[in-house]
């Protein structure tokens, strides 16, 4: 069994410097600023969040809409903070988001692997990934191999005739990419870095124990699902469903013949994942559309609402068993899921996943962080907060270089971003 490759550290001991992070969903979208470094956790000075109509299934579609909501909810993070920012740090989960391993090897010669040997290696590295057409969005140095022995935690100092890396690499479609890029940047904000959301909430919700034995992280957003799987402390595969919570409220409205709105809000005070026996009588009331008096309120038991739920929940829980199965999750080790993101707010959604999936699952909310604002706590904000903690953390297993604002007010054009991730390879 290869060894743990522990998380890169939080950068403590560095002076604090402000970050802005930024989660643009289907349904809302979140921002923060906190201050990393120093000796205590990251800690947040500035919150907002606005609801958003300009994206659909996490891809731009009305660029005014989505630059209406990530200039509101940034404006208001800037004024909480008082601090004026000129980049972020996004999530992103669109764009068919996926993942694929490649692999590099170097002759060393029987030599001590030097710093300059290691430059080398990432170098042949990015000359070994091919993307397909799509762009990286992140190249994760997972498991170094010593003459074919692999498992090699650091290899700096170690003697070898070859010296070899192999890499996970996160990929989307490089239209999206681009759309969400032009989104941020019409709101006048350079993209300091762009973070996987579920690679982002992993950070904020799984501890080193489920890293190294094997756990799934999914994250239920509003019109995408997003996939991490985790073994011996590194993400060893990405995927995504482009399916999610909001599904479940259209699928609701369209059933009782409702609005949107009073069918979330069914959805989040009324609805559950299972049901129980008093389900099967108490009664729901469900107004109609049209709030002209014409038509009267629907009233029906509340199980009818779940059943609608759980059709929704058995076609989306469905996509995500092909998932996991595609990234090898499988096995009496694929046992472990954390679930999170939105969706993890339904009543009793962790004992449905559970049963759907054969596994262990946990709800998953955010920590790590200080001065978390008390509404930010739930796992609808993970991938918020593990944006924080990536943004805090020193350069290890991420190979491009998060939160530096020189550098990302300098690459405030459409490929810049680009650039950035690849460049630092």
């Amino acid at each position: 069994m290869a060894p743990r490759i522990p998380l890169p550290p939080l950068g403590r001991g560095q002076p604090e410097r402000p970050v802005a992070v930024l989660d643009v969903g289907t349904s809302k979208v979140s921002a923060l600023i906190a201050l990393v470094g120093g000796e205590g956790p990251p800690r947040v000075i500035g919150s907002g969040q606005k609801p958003c109509l300009g994206l659909k299934r996490g891809t731009v579609t009305d660029f005014d809409k989505a630059e209406m909501a990530i200039r509101g909810a940034m404006d208001q993070a800037e004024r909480a903070a008082g601090l004026q920012m000129d980049s972020v740090i996004a999530s992103f989960a669109a764009g068919n988001m996926a993942s694929s391993m490649a692999s590099a090897e170097i002759d060393i010669a029987g030599a001590s692997i030097t710093p300059t040997d290691m430059v080398t290696l990432r170098q042949a590295g990015r000359a070994a990934i091919d993307p397909g057409g799509r762009s990286v969005i992140h190249a994760l140095p997972a498991l170094y191999t010593l003459d074919g022995l692999p498992g090699v935690e650091s290899p700096l100092g170690l003697h070898a005739d070859r010296l070899g890396v192999d890499i996970h690499v996160v990929t989307a479609d490089t239209p999206a990419i681009l759309n969400f890029t032009r989104a941020v940047g019409q709101a006048h904000l350079g993209l300091a870095g762009l973070v996987a959301s579920p690679i982002a909430a992993s950070l904020a919700v799984l501890d080193d124990e489920e890293r190294d034995i094997g756990v799934a992280l999914i994250e239920i957003g509003a019109g995408v699902t997003s996939i991490a799987v985790h073994k011996f402390g590194i993400v060893v595969g990405v995927a995504s469903v482009p399916m999610g919570s909001a599904d479940i409220t259209d699928d609701i409205a369209a059933a009782f013949a409702t609005r949107r709105s009073i069918a979330e809000r069914l959805k989040t005070f009324d609805g559950a994942a299972v049901a129980t026996t008093r389900d099967q009588t108490d009664p729901v009331i469900i107004p109609p559309a049209v709030d002209d008096g014409s038509v009267e309120p629907l009233k029906v038991p509340r199980v009818q609402l779940i059943n609608v739920i759980r059709t929704r929940l058995d076609m989306l829980f469905g996509e995500i068993a092909r998932a996991l199965s595609g990234l090898g999750f499988v096995g009496p080790q694929a046992r472990r899921v954390v679930l999170t993101g939105g969706g993890g707010d339904l009543r009793a959604i962790a004992d449905y996943a559970g049963t759907a999936l054969g596994c262990n699952v946990r709800i998953g909310r955010p920590r790590g962080l200080a001065g978390l604002p008390t509404a930010q706590e739930g796992p609808a904000f993970a991938t918020l907060a593990g944006l924080v903690l990536f943004a805090a953390r020193e350069a290890g297993d991420i190979w491009h270089q998060p939160g530096s604002n020189e550098s990302a007010t300098s690459r405030r054009g459409l490929t810049g971003v680009f650039e950035k991730l690849w460049g630092s390879l």
